[in-house]
């Protein structure tokens, strides 16, 4: 074979090469469980990516929902621990705090009783991906609480199918050290006019409407938040501003939170937090949130 044709024969098998790395796409990561105790899963290549600084705020920080606080603890300590918890859903009111509570009731006892427990945020649109996620977490050897933030399903959405398998169902079940935690406005995850076009639709509504549902059947607990009243609100905006020394005197600081309140168009969490973020930057004081 001459010089010319080896070259050429080089370059064509190097070439079909590279062709079939990309039809492989990238080779699974290998993860570091010690490089943070929170991750986002990314499931192109199966990584789970370290978050050494979550966005949160110290538990005692969140008011106003004192009982689904001590009941989301208890739950996540259980598990943290080593013994049998539930599933857990998140559902009602906007901004008043589910995902905070989620993220801080997770970092308030690993700093307490240092079980190691992990956080694993799952994005909505990678819910498909649970099950290779949960292929790699049973052999991780941690406790896992897989979250998902602001969960829903729309029309003609499947989505949901591989959640309610990886919840509950399949041969293999759950595995032991992996809990699903999830935030939704919405109790049963689809909107009413979803399932009422199905009820409608259906030869057998009840049948139609139950497998819609089933899915928040699936999470043993369902923890109710609802719109706080001014009482609540106000006990916010109290514990951030002695949190965080801004030194401003309670009848301003409460007339001002309220006239925030009033232009926002409601009370909530959120709310408080963001009137507490300009209040802050006008009196040039940085909040730190951990």
């Amino acid at each position: 074979m001459s010089v010319d044709n080896a070259a050429a024969l080089l370059a064509e098998i190097t070439r079909l090469a590279n062709a079939l790395e990309r039809l492989a796409g990238p080779p699974p990561a290998i993860n570091d469980w010690s490089a943070a105790d929170c991750f986002v899963w990314q499931p192109v290549n199966q990584r789970l990516h370290p978050v050494r600084k979550p966005n949160r705020v110290s538990l005692k920080l969140i008011r106003g929902v004192d009982h689904v606080r001590d009941i989301l603890h208890e739950n996540t300590q259980r598990f943290a621990e080593g013994f049998p918890a539930n599933n857990v859903l998140l559902w009602g009111a906007r901004g008043m705090g589910k995902s905070s509570l989620v993220k801080s009731v997770h970092a308030d006892i690993n700093a307490s009783i240092d079980p190691d427990l992990k956080l694993i945020e799952v994005h909505r649109e990678d819910i498909a991906s649970l099950p290779a996620l949960l292929d790699l977490l049973k052999e991780s050897g941690k406790r896992v609480i897989v979250f998902c933030d602001d969960l829903s399903f729309d029309h003609d959405d499947t989505a949901y199918k591989s959640l309610k398998a990886a919840l509950d169902g399949g041969i293999e079940g759950r595995p032991d050290n992996v809990l699903f935690y999830a935030t939704s406005n919405r109790r049963h995850l689809l909107p009413r006019h979803m399932m009422e076009n199905e009820q409608s639709t259906a030869i057998n509504p009840s049948e139609a409407v139950e497998e819609k549902v089933s899915l928040s059947d699936r999470f043993g607990l369902w923890l109710g938040f609802h719109k706080c009243n001014q009482t609540d609100y106000l006990a916010m905006i109290d514990a951030y501003a002695e949190h965080f020394e801004l030194g401003i005197t309670q009848d301003v600081l409460h007339a001002e939170a309220l006239e925030w309140a009033t232009t926002r168009g409601g009370r909530s969490g959120r709310v408080a937090w963001q009137y507490i973020q300009d209040l802050a930057g006008r009196l040039r004081k940085p909040l730190d949130r951990a």
